[in-house]
């Protein structure tokens, strides 16, 4: 009889998938924030004022929609990784180290809940 491969419990998995849930909802109205900003396309009232505030006023937009793009990205990146440690909680997998295939510590997971690899692992890539 082959052995069983060690994974959380259903009652942990339970806790992880909480967590991991309401992770994703606070990640999915900050992206909205995000967008609606970077979206947001309001005329500061420089019309009137003197060319060169213009530009300046012109310039930090630009570079604030480049900042908020960034941002973007950053946080569905970091959806699509909460969704993939949902998808390894439905099929049992996850807490599961893909380097060393122990458990991750549960502290870390509550902390970083789409962590793929133990501390152990993560200091044996530097």
């Amino acid at each position: 009889m082959a052995s069983e491969t060690a994974r959380y419990s259903d009652l942990d998995l339970a806790e992880f998938k909480e967590i991991i849930l309401n992770k994703m909802q606070k990640a999915q109205s900050d992206l909205d924030l995000i967008k609606s900003a970077y979206m947001n396309d309001l005329n500061n009232g420089t019309d009137d004022t003197s060319p060169t505030f213009k530009a300046f006023e012109e310039g930090s937009e630009t570079m604030s929609k480049e900042a908020n793009s960034q941002l973007a990205i950053r946080q569905e990146k970091f959806i699509r990784d909460l969704k993939n440690a949902l998808f390894r909680v439905e099929n049992k997998t996850y807490g599961v180290c893909k380097v060393t295939g122990k458990l991750i510590g549960k502290d870390r997971l509550r902390i970083v809940p789409h962590a793929t690899m133990s501390i152990e692992a993560k200091n044996l890539q530097r």
